[in-house]
């Protein structure tokens, strides 16, 4: 049996988009034809799988997201990207800004003339229970991770978020890689969490690494871009309008936000392009 798969990515993280019809060809659960499809040996391929939700009252349509490893994530940020170019294309919705809905609420994505993205990401959540984080100190948190002490701010986006900033000298990656996995699953994060490390280049720039919840290491993170520019706002290390440098790509982030005034929406903006669409034995 073959079905019809979508291939796109947001710079370089990637999905399979499926449509609905399709995916009931499958005969399983979508957290199984998740692993499935994104196995990146035995299927398409990708950091995750997106099905669109034709069937919604609250929003001009709707979606559901599934990682690599079959669990569900509240948001993903590239993700969305590559979502609205995508309905917007096949004719679901008429306008280039619209509303989706999602387990993180209602985001509204815009499409805008060059080809690029831009995501209203709601607020941030900076509430510990909200988060959900087991401290009610989020901001500048230490934590012990293999002997060495590390400084995190806890941000949700509609998920969570541990973003962790370093020194010019330290290897992000590095660091994501060894240490990405320990924080993922540590106490403090009844949920797991994402987590992000993140060097300042300048005011209005920054690096960043993340080891994302139910993924790994990937080539960039929407949600941990829009964390990460919030804790850097509140901890007074950038401006209000930062690129964000990714493995895959850049994307730019923008919040009104500061300490004293948190409710601001933020703004995220980047590519979204098709790799591929091809029919697929399952």
């Amino acid at each position: 049996m073959s079905i019809k798969v979508t291939k796109m990515q947001g710079c370089g993280n990637d999905f399979v988009i499926l449509e609905h019809d399709e995916f009931l060809k499958m005969n399983m659960k979508m957290s199984e034809a998740a692993k499935k499809l994104c196995d990146r040996n035995f299927g398409v391929g990708a950091d995750g799988l997106i099905i669109p939700n034709l069937n919604t009252d609250d929003a001009d349509i709707g979606w559901f997201f599934y990682n690599s490893d079959g669990s569900t994530a509240q948001m993903c940020g590239n993700g969305i990207r590559c979502f609205a170019k995508y309905v917007y294309d096949k004719g679901y919705v008429d306008k280039k800004e619209f509303s989706v809905n999602t387990l993180a609420g209602i985001i509204k994505p815009k499409i805008l003339d060059d080809g690029q993205v831009r995501v209203n990401m709601s607020k941030p959540i900076l509430e510990s229970e909200k988060i959900p984080f087991l401290s009610a100190n989020n901001l500048n948190y230490k934590m012990s991770v293999k002997n060495m002490i590390f400084e995190g701010n806890a941000v949700s986006m509609g998920n969570p978020h541990f973003v962790i900033f370093v020194s010019p000298e330290d290897d992000t990656l590095k660091f994501a890689k060894e240490f990405g996995p320990i924080i993922e699953t540590s106490t403090e994060f009844p949920e797991k969490t994402n987590v992000e490390f993140i060097k300042i280049l300048s005011r209005k720039k920054i690096e960043l690494r993340v080891w994302e919840r139910g993924c790994g290491i990937t080539l960039a993170c929407g949600t941990g871009a829009c964390a990460s520019v919030v804790a850097g706002i509140l901890n007074g290390y950038i401006e209000n309008s930062v690129d964000v440098e990714l493995l895959g790509g850049t994307v730019h982030i923008d919040w009104e936000g500061s300490k004293e005034d948190t409710n601001h929406n933020v703004f995220m903006t980047g590519p979204a392009e098709y790799s591929f669409e091809a029919e697929v034995r399952v």
